[in-house]
């Protein structure tokens, strides 16, 4: 057996088993949902979607909405502007007046600085300013310090502890920065993308693939007003268009030139020249950039898409087909290179690439970071899939595959580095005349290099594929909640989808939204996700699909089949992560809400809106079941404050029944205390003070009662105190020991004890005389068992608490597919199931 701090405890093995899993699951698991009161802004949030069967929309229906909302709202901008005579600065992402809330995430504001041994109280910008001083005034004969002062104040300036690197130097608008500038210059290409300094790599990447298909980049920018300075985009985000509209400010690499101090300059030829090196065209932007010197509108989607999901760090790393997924709508599914069954068939989608599918590339990250290469491929890094072509040798004996990729730096780092230098690289023996001319390729440091599409395989780790859907296609889909079982297993919580048309469908479970969007306010949970398609009523084992990511913590995972017209069920399984170091949700909103409120307000937005996605209506039998649920806890705390009521009422007839007849009593103890002539100074005589006795009785009874005023019990008794013999009153004899108090005189007279507590309980029945002292009747509750001595794990916190948000998108060309969701009616019809029918379940389930 086991035993706990108490003595009185003694468990055995399976008991302490038991109670620490008791302890570990959260009886009703729960989630935050809104991190503000509705009250606040009640018309933002969509409503509650409603129960039932969920009917189809057209698949450009979306798109269409928000393309003319943002459409509609660049032109009230515009209109305002004009009237206004200013150009347009957006409050909302103010890079000008709150840059580090555009620049840095929710988390910056939640944690605390790291403590410092330095008591002084001079700012980084402060010392800056008084080393450039000395530096501008030449007190010094040369930069005769063991520093150099230069560079100090360099590094001063540039410092942002927030921010990866040296951080922006200056911002500035459109027309400030650029000579001639253009939203597009010949058109979207993806040799227009540059990447800069954020390490958003993978956003670069996706939008080099797309521009492969120019119709697909107009789509996202939908809207602008270059005077002005406004323009407006559209984004995909958890299954429905999104749009937003930006400012022309962009944050510049270099420091404008007086921002250290004024400079002597009386022709302000060196500050012509400052600006025309480092602050102007396309190379003087800090974030992407375009290839043309005067082309614009990369750095202004970059600002967009990190504007919708809070900030720049928050696009920071990331899966590029997710971000094909943000611009197109599309489904995007990851293929580990190691595991492809067929290349034929992989071949003939990559064929497709900016037609049916998108294609992006991912190098693997085991032996560094983009800092690194292996034969010139800069490691965890993601490239473009331009084009892929099989074309016949020159002598017509043999078929060539080839794949043209692209780096999003749009040039290489060093002499070799970002691009491949294996066969058919720029400069290649591979290369002929023929093929220059066939494959209209040049070399050049421009990001482009074409390799074979055996070496695509083994060079690349991961490709994502992302299909796209046009206005032949319906998507239909539908959200819950779901509680994350700490032992895994698929739910008996499904979507049944029905399909009255023959043909290919893709099914896409999503997990928890997208919680790039509301970085910070994730929670301790990451989820991993599965799911079994099968027909409705189907036997276990007998699943079309058996879907799973290919690795742990996959936004999404999709499926494609071809189906007949019928009724099928998507079964999800979710696994759960708990990161013990995570701040909880309302750790971040308690601390940030004081530190930063204009942030929390930015994220928390972002994370309500997503939020509602996972709460439904009630239906109507629902509904009925919580208010006769409300209605009965309402009518059981009626009935127990009622009873409260009595009790306590009785307790004070008690009380003051119990002081008439003492002071009665009192009153005829005086009496014939007078009469028999007994002195109050005789230490035989009995202490009869009606004032203490009466603050006895008070202090005895008022340690009776509790904090709602109800009577109390103990189990203690008081010692039996030796009795000596007291003086005679008249024909009463009182016994009486001379340490005895009145409160106890008065007590044993009554039928009562005190206990060591000053609490009242039921005594040894009293030694009666001829006269008896009053009768005090007692209305005391039963006594309360003692709590039972817990176990050690009885003081562990509930740690296990996880809910996922899920989400499940049917991609169909049938018109009228539906789905609905079936949720268990009770915990038991609720637990794990087995899909390999009567096989025991594995390690993985």
């Amino acid at each position: 057996s086991v035993t706990s701090n108490s003595n009185e405890t003694s468990n055995a093995p399976q008991e302490v088993i038991n109670e620490f899993w008791e302890n570990l699951i959260t009886k009703k698991p729960g989630k935050v949902t809104k991190i503000f009161p509705s009250s606040l802004y009640k018309n933002l949030l969509p409503p509650p979607r409603k129960p039932g069967i969920v009917k189809g929309q057209n698949a450009a229906e979306s798109y269409e909405t928000a393309a003319k909302e943002c459409r509609d709202r660049v032109k009230r901008i515009i209109r305002e502007c004009q009237r206004t005579n200013e150009k347009f600065t957006d409050p909302d992402f103010d890079i000008t007046d709150r840059e580090s809330n555009c620049l840095d995430g929710l988390k910056q504001w939640f944690e605390d600085p790291e403590p410092t041994s330095s008591t002084t109280t001079v700012s980084p910008a402060s010392l800056g300013y008084a080393l450039n001083t000395i530096i501008q005034a030449k007190v010094l004969p040369e930069d005769v310090a063991s520093f150099s002062l230069n560079n100090t104040a360099n590094v001063l300036f540039n410092m942002r502890p927030s921010y990866q690197g040296d951080g922006p130097g200056s911002k500035h608008r459109i027309d400030w920065i650029f000579e001639d500038p253009k939203f597009e210059i010949d058109g979207f290409t993806s040799s227009d993308v540059v990447q800069g300094a954020n390490g958003d790599c993978w956003f670069i990447a996706a939008v080099a693939t797309i521009c492969s298909n120019p119709e697909l980049i107009e789509k996202v920018c939908v809207e602008r007003n270059e005077e002005c300075g406004v323009y407006g985009f559209v984004f995909y985000r958890d299954g429905d268009w999104i749009w937003t509209v930006v400012d022309d400010n962009l944050f510049l690499s270099k420091k404008d030139f007086d921002a250290r101090g004024d400079t002597y300059d009386p022709t302000g030829i060196k500050e012509t020249r400052y600006k025309k090196s480092n602050q102007t065209g396309s190379e003087a932007l800090y974030f992407a950039s375009c290839a043309h010197e005067n082309e614009t509108w990369l750095p202004l989607l970059e600002k967009a898409y990190a504007k919708v999901h809070g900030d720049y760090n928050a696009i920071s790393g990331g899966i590029s087909g997710e971000a094909v997924e943000d611009l197109t709508g599309g489904v995007t599914s990851k293929i580990l290179t190691d595991r492809i069954l067929s290349k034929e068939r992989l071949w003939e989608e990559l064929k497709e690439v900016n037609k049916g599918f998108l294609f992006s590339a991912s190098s693997p990250g085991s032996y560094g970071d983009d800092s690194d290469a292996r034969r010139g491929l800069a490691l965890s890094h993601a490239y473009s899939v331009i084009k892929a072509v099989e074309v016949d040798s020159e002598d017509k004996k043999k078929k060539h595959r080839l794949v043209l990729i692209r780096n999003p730096w749009g040039k290489r780092a060093n002499a070799a580095m970002g691009e491949w230098t294996g066969p058919w690289s720029d400069g290649s023996s591979e290369w002929t005349p023929y093929w220059l001319e066939t494959l209209k390729h040049k070399f050049g440091d421009d990001g482009l290099f074409w390799m074979s599409y055996d070496d695509l395989l083994k060079r690349f780790d991961l490709l994502d594929r992302t299909r796209l859907f046009d206005h032949n296609w319906t998507v239909v889909q539908q959200w819950t909640s779901v509680s994350v079982g700490w032992v895994t297993g698929f739910l008996n919580t499904k979507f049944s989808v029905e399909v009255k048309k023959k043909g290919r469908t893709v099914f896409q479970l999503c997990q928890q939204l997208d919680d790039r969007y509301f970085r910070g306010l994730e929670g301790k949970y990451q989820f991993d996700l599965h799911f079994i398609l099968q027909e409705k009523g189907a036997e276990g084992g007998d699943y079309i699909v058996r879907a799973r990511g290919a690795w742990f913590g996959n936004r999404s995972i999709s499926a494609e089949v071809d189906l007949e017209p019928g009724v099928y069920e998507v079964l999800p399984k979710i696994e759960a992560e708990r990161d013990a170091e995570a701040p909880d949700v309302h750790e971040v909103v308690t601390k940030v809400a004081e530190r930063n409120p204009q942030k929390l307000r930015q994220i928390g937005m972002n994370y309500d809106l997503a939020n509602a996605k996972g709460l439904a209506e009630l239906t109507e039998e629902e509904q009925k079941q919580k208010e006769q649920k409300k209605k009965e806890a309402a009518e059981k705390k009626r009935k127990e404050k009622e009873a409260a009521d009595k009790e306590k009422a009785d307790f004070e007839a008690w009380k003051k029944e119990g002081k008439e007849e003492y002071e009665a009593w009192k009153k005829e103890k005086n009496k014939l205390e007078d009469n028999t002539g007994a002195k109050k100074d005789d230490p035989q005589t009995v202490d009869t003070k009606p004032a203490a006795s009466e603050k006895a009785l008070d202090a005895s009874t008022s340690a009776a009662e509790d904090k709602e005023g109800k009577p109390t019990t103990s189990d203690n008794k008081s010692n039996d105190t030796t009795t000596a013999e007291g003086a005679t009153l008249g024909a009463t004899e009182i016994k009486s020991a001379n340490t005895t108090s009145e409160a106890e005189l008065v007590t044993k007279t009554a039928g009562l004890k005190v206990d060591d507590e000053n609490s009242l309980s039921d005594g040894d029945e009293a030694e009666h005389t001829p006269f008896e002292g009053p009768e005090i009747h007692s209305h005391e509750p039963p006594q309360e068992a003692s709590p039972r001595a817990r176990s050690p794990v009885d003081n562990k916190p509930k740690a296990w608490n996880a809910v996922c948000v899920l989400g499940l998108r049917v991609y169909s060309q049938d018109r009228e597919v539906s789905i609905k969701l079936v949720k268990p009616k009770t915990v038991e019809e609720g637990a794990i199931l087995d899909v390999d029918g009567n096989t025991a379940a594995g390690a993985t389930m």
